[in-house]
């Protein structure tokens, strides 16, 4: 592996990265760190989203119904090479959102897939599921 590739500190700020993107609902920087072929596998949807255009049209649904992330914590990151130009990050992501200006929370369990392109870490895939140890508190209006 070559170590200029293989540090995990790029993976974990390209991570965050996601995370502060999703969070602020900033959709080109979210959408950016992701490649057009990535795939997408969420709890929550139905179908696999076999590419980023899917994801967006879906993304874009959800705006239009008034979903707006709050707010999103990720906890116990890790990152595994598989090549020193592919890594498998995963950590615990706590999500506040609002629906119609009804507020409620969820925990789960993710995993992107990065591939190193040209010196920047993309997502190439994304798993999401529930993570059977969030316990949700009562949310305040």
């Amino acid at each position: 592996m070559s170590d200029a590739v293989a540090d995990p500190r790029g993976v974990l700020d390209a991570a965050a990265n996601v995370v502060a993107a999703f969070a602020a609902n900033d959709t080109a920087a979210y959408f950016g760190a992701f490649t057009r072929e990535a795939t997408f596998i969420f709890h929550n949807v139905e179908r696999v989203l076999a590419s980023r255009a899917d994801y967006e049209l879906l993304w874009q649904t959800w705006q239009r119904d008034n979903v707006r992330v709050l707010q999103c914590d990720s906890y116990d990151a890790s990152v595994t090479f598989v090549r020193d130009d592919v890594a498998i990050f995963h950590h615990r992501v706590h999500t506040t959102w609002s629906i119609n200006g009804e507020i409620s929370s969820a925990g789960e369990r993710e995993t992107i897939v990065f591939h190193n392109v040209n010196g920047f870490w993309r997502g190439v895939h994304e798993h999401l599921s529930p993570d059977p140890t969030f316990v949700a508190t009562p949310q305040s209006s």
